[in-house]
């Protein structure tokens, strides 16, 4: 990829020839129509008119926008000039034994394997089938599928939806998923319907030699008066080369529908890692995130919602935990349009090394949006001396009759605290230990159920295990 601006950018990409990409073994840019459409004969949804269209306009859209700079105020704080350097490749296809075999070995090494319910695997942003499985308590009428396989199933529903709320005409990132996404996810659940064990979805990165990319989609549609769970985790295969997940998430929910998602980001160290999940709420529905960010050289992730019906709900909870010269980006948005909303964000860092963060919390309440409740709160500990924090909440409010808050804090450890612990024969590695996990605690217990819980603090215990050591002797 290279960088620019004004109809100067392009994505590069290359298809390596392999089962279904037979003479496609070229380079492919986004700028080039021809090439594109070549390539477009291969991606997720290639019979569908709608689709052929939004993936050339968004191609188009994205070579106007080019790559965002720091002069732009939402990313002031994060420069993505390596991935606009670098010359990535699309991931390639796997054959069918490689691919069950590089996934069994992420499956197993990576990330929780023991959660109930249902799973869908995918290697290198496409469906694993051998790998996934629907678990027995789906509710009738509950689909779970692989994106690319459930637009020839059941495109007209599923068209009605993909690609028609996450910002693809301002942003550049989804506009650039939207053109090269090949394959995601696909859940829609039935009116009053009740998933009741969680949806796990699984997206694994195996680098090769050169730089690779992959475009995750992922679209979920809860019906009126349904309930789910759904887990998204990423994971990468360290590798030589970097590589680059650019993945866009859209949830839909109907009128009191509850849903409850959970990210978990734990790309290699290597990694690029860009995301924007967009919720759009029906009325009187509530809708809770997790966003837990430990992995890659330089992430972002972005959650967008939209409070479309009066009474809707949303709560925004997320950790990331930086270490050694990690850059994570946490941007939030929520755009109250009707009356009696009510959100609540709480976001915490964990900083350790020369670690950088960025947490953008924003709240607008539109005028007709009255009787609207919103509160945002943003806490980092720092655990060295060279780690540095970026935080702004902020509020934009356009009806009077409202309650709003926001507010942001960065500190150390309590040394009383500390000291505290060491008089009741705690060492001082393992007070440490014991204060920042507490820190994390508030995040954490917010997750349901709790297998998904365990398996995020397992994580995150493992992550700050080695963090701790490495800070281990300082003030």
């Amino acid at each position: 990829m290279s960088r620019g601006g004004g109809g100067e950018s392009a994505a590069t990409s290359e298809m390596p020839e392999s089962e279904g990409s037979a003479g496609m073994n070229q380079v492919l840019t986004v700028e080039d129509s021809s090439s594109f459409a070549l390539l477009q004969s291969h991606l997720g949804g290639a019979g569908s008119a709608r689709i052929q269209e939004v993936r050339a306009a968004a191609r188009r859209r994205f070579v106007e926008l080019g790559f965002p700079t720091q002069r732009l105020e939402a990313w002031k704080h994060t420069d993505v000039s390596a991935i606009a350097r670098l010359r990535f490749a699309v991931a390639p296809p796997l054959a069918h034994l490689d691919a069950e075999r590089v996934g069994r070995r992420a499956l197993a090494d990576l990330t929780p394997v023991d959660l109930p319910g249902s799973r869908l695997v995918f290697v290198n942003g496409r469906h694993v089938p051998a790998l996934s499985s629907l678990g027995d308590g789906l509710p009738a009428g509950v689909r779970v599928q692989g994106l690319a396989a459930a637009l020839g199933a059941d495109g007209a529903v599923l068209e009605q939806h993909l690609t028609r709320y996450a910002p693809q005409d301002e942003h550049a990132f989804v506009a650039l998923n939207t053109a090269y996404w090949e394959d995601g996810a696909a859940i829609c659940i039935p009116p009053s319907q009740v998933v009741r064990d969680p949806i796990h979805l699984v997206f694994v990165s195996t680098p090769g030699a050169a730089p690779t990319a992959t475009f995750p989609r992922v679209l979920v549609l809860a019906g009126e008066a349904s309930q789910a769970t759904i887990l998204e985790t990423y994971v990468g295969l360290a590798a030589s080369a970097p590589y680059f997940t650019n993945s866009v998430t859209e949830l839909v929910l109907g009128p009191n529908a509850v849903l409850e998602h959970c990210k978990v980001q734990g790309e290699a160290e290597n990694s690029f890692h860009i995301a924007v999940l967009q919720a759009h709420l029906g009325r009187g529905s509530r809708f809770t995130s997790h966003s837990l960010a430990l992995g890659g050289a330089l992430g972002r992730h972005e959650t967008r919602v939209l409070l479309d019906g009066e009474g809707a709900e949303c709560t925004l909870d997320g950790l990331y935990v930086p270490g050694g010269r990690q850059h994570l980006d946490n941007q939030t948005f929520v755009d109250h349009a009707r009356p009696q909303g009510t959100s609540r964000q709480l976001y915490k860092g964990i900083l350790s090394g020369s670690a950088r963060a960025v947490f953008n919390g924003g709240v607008r309440v539109q005028k007709g949006a009255q009787k609207t409740d919103a509160k945002q709160t943003n806490k980092n500990l720092i655990l060295s001396a060279d780690a540095l924090v970026d935080t702004k909440p902020q509020l934009v409010i356009f009806a009077d009759d409202v309650r709003c808050t926001h507010g942001a804090t960065i500190g150390r450890l309590d040394e009383d605290a500390i000291y505290y612990l060491r008089t009741r024969g705690i060492d001082p590695d393992a007070a440490r230990g014991i204060l920042t996990l507490a820190f994390a605690e508030e995040v954490l217990a917010r997750l349901t159920p709790e297998p998904v819980r365990a398996a995020v603090t397992a994580a995150l215990r493992q992550r700050l295990s080695g963090v701790l050591a490495l800070e281990e002797g300082s003030p």
